[in-house]
């Protein structure tokens, strides 16, 4: 099963990882914010995700490691 971590201090929360998602199943945050005080990005469905690392790819700030 794949995990997608998302490295909230470098999460600047462009969204870029959230339109590159082909399940729709990461989000940025609307509760926190990282120290910098960004909202961050997510995984909503970890059951979900199919380890094809798109978010990853798009992420400017090497913010998000997928895991198979």
């Amino acid at each position: 099963m794949a995990k997608m971590t998302v490295i909230a201090e470098r999460c600047k929360g462009c969204g870029l990882c959230t339109s590159a998602c082909p399940k729709k199943i990461v989000a940025l945050q609307k509760e926190k914010r990282n120290k910098k005080g960004y909202f961050y990005a997510v995984c909503t469905d970890e059951s979900a995700c199919i380890g094809c690392a798109m978010c990853g790819v798009m992420c400017p700030d090497c913010a998000i490691v997928v895991e198979k």
